[in-house]
């Protein structure tokens, strides 16, 4: 049993604190069954679909066990999961997934928030309990033969390649812009994007798109007692593992690998999941590494679902547009979470928050500690909340919108003892007018970064012993910010200012910084700005 706590409970260390933050492993039974009995041939080209059913089914009826699958390569189409069943790729082991889109079969699925067509997972799980991936061999999806891919992201040389092996090219103001693997691909996302919105459930109703319809890698829903444990994960169609409301999941010791071109290619998606524990893994992905989400909108909201119970601990990434990201599909809430001891080499952003107007949902008590990063390409720490699909983090603006249930709601997030060596942006909040982040804390950050820390439409608001060297702007920004409190700041501002304030609706500053003023360390405010709202202590 893993157990972990989480001091953001109330009643720290009692009882149903440490009931709630269990995490309990499958149980399998200790027999073994050899793919190599069933025929399976490890030879790169002989089709083991067969091989790989048989003996899953063999191992069900006996009531559970372990399939052996030794050193080799071996090919295979979509591989379903029973329960009490344990996929054990021994060291030397390679299985390869077919690129023959026909083995995928279509079905109901959840991608991107959304319940969806999509076409079978690789590694496919439904309803099951006590299902376990292990052993030191490797997964690979043939993500290549599914991903668009987007010329901006190719060299000359690169680009020529792939588009001579075949395919079709998309192109935008006369510009070859993306390559995808076939005209059913390339014209895939506009069909489906309406039988969605028309809310067509029937599965043959999607035959004709099936080459857009590419599938995460590993698919398992509303399981129970799933350990994840060794192999490395990679090259996957889209998302690479993507556990979708389940329960008690241990993901240790796993390597997951994507191209960092990879589309879609986000490391990890914990998607309204409850009792998690990832730890000791390595991410190197194309986009998003460690990731928190609970469906998208009306649909995420109606479902309710959260993502919640939740620990990361001692993992690594070294590519990812976030290192450990919130959203933006969060509308089913995220709660209870605790991210300690990672690090993060190369992220295009580091700690990554997102969502956007219209999801709804609340993300709340989430604790950070001890996170260290080098190299950050953007934000080293991001709150944006004006998500529009895109890469890096979007500013938002002063315009105020009416509170619904499509706000989303931002609260109670403490991110402690952290250190980047170079980022973009030492922290950025862009938090929406009519819902401020509220009651943020950063506490013990060591930072060297282009831009210090810029703030909009925040409350509650805590920046202690902080220190950060920068080059450009003012050490800190706050702007239509309300009752932020400051305290323990060493660095001085490239314009020579400590802190700024703009905004009219700012409020309650509590500067408590004896030497403000001082060279480097001035205070100053917009004309906008009412008298009496900076309080020096």
């Amino acid at each position: 049993m893993n157990t972990y706590y989480s001091p953001l409970g109330t009643g720290e260390g009692t009882e149903s604190d440490i009931k709630a933050y269990e995490v309990s492993l499958p149980v399998i039974p200790a027999r073994d069954f050899q793919i190599t009995d069933y025929g399976a041939v490890g030879d790169g080209l002989t089709d083991n679909t067969e091989m790989f059913r048989l003996a899953i089914a063999a191992c069900a009826e006996a009531g559970g066990g372990r399939i052996v699958i030794p050193a080799g390569i071996w090919l295979t189409g979509p591989i379903v999961l029973r329960s009490r069943i344990e996929l054990h790729v021994e060291a030397g082991a390679l299985v390869t997934f077919s690129r023959n889109f026909d083995q995928y079969p279509l079905i109901a699925s959840s991608f991107e928030g959304w319940q969806a067509v999509r076409c079978q997972s690789p590694i496919d799980g439904e309803q099951l309990q006590d299902i376990a991936i292990t052993g030191e061999g490797i997964w690979d999806g043939s993500g290549e033969a599914w991903r668009p891919v987007k010329r901006s992201k190719m060299t000359e040389a690169q680009w020529n390649r792939l588009v001579s092996s075949g395919g079709v090219v998309e192109h935008a103001g006369g510009d070859e812009a993306i390559w995808w693997p076939s005209t059913s691909a390339l014209e895939g996302g506009a069909i489906a994007n309406r039988l969605h919105l028309e809310q067509v459930r029937d599965v043959a109703a999607y035959e004709e798109v099936r080459d857009f319809l590419r599938p995460n890698m590993v698919s398992l829903r509303q399981c129970k007692r799933v350990l994840l444990d060794g192999p490395t994960f990679q090259n996957s169609p889209a998302w690479n593992l993507h556990p979708w409301a389940s329960e008690h999941v241990t993901i240790r010791n796993v390597s997951v690998r994507n191209p960092w071109f990879s589309q879609n290619g986000d490391g990890l998606d914990i998607e309204s999941c409850r009792h998690v524990v990832v730890e000791q893994s390595v991410f190197d992905v194309g986009d998003d590494a460690i990731c928190l989400k609970s469906g998208k909108d009306a649909e995420g909201r109606e479902l309710g679902l959260p993502s919640e119970y939740i620990t990361i601990r001692n993992c690594t990434v070294y590519h990812g547009h976030g290192g450990f990201v919130i959203g933006s599909e969060m509308s089913g809430g995220v709660r209870h979470v605790r991210v300690s001891d990672c690090t993060f080499v190369g992220t295009d952003i580091g700690l990554r928050f997102k969502s956007a107007r219209g999801r709804g949902g609340v993300v709340e008590n989430i604790q950070v500690e001890r996170i260290y990063m080098k190299d950050i390409m953007m934000e080293a720490i991001s709150f944006s909340f004006f998500y529009a699909n895109q890469e890096g983090s979007a500013r938002g603006s002063d315009l105020t919108q009416e509170v619904s249930e499509e706000t989303p709601v931002f609260r109670n997030i403490r991110i402690s003892d952290v250190v980047c060596a170079g980022a973009d942006t030492a922290l950025l909040v862009s938090g929406l007018p009519e819902m401020p982040l509220d009651g943020l804390v950063i506490q013990g950050y060591r930072v060297t970064a282009h831009n210090g820390v810029q703030c909009a439409h925040a409350k509650h608001l805590q920046i202690a012993e902080m220190n950060a060297h920068i080059t450009e702007g003012s050490l800190i920004h706050l702007h239509q910010c309300k009752g932020a409190e400051l305290e323990a700041i060493e660095g001085v501002g490239a314009d020579g200012r400590l802190l700024m304030v703009t905004g009219h609706e700012s409020a309650g500053i509590v500067c408590r910084e004896s030497d403000a003023d001082t060279e480097g360390r001035q205070i100053s405010v917009g004309p906008e700005v009412r008298s009496g709202v900076i309080i020096r202590r």
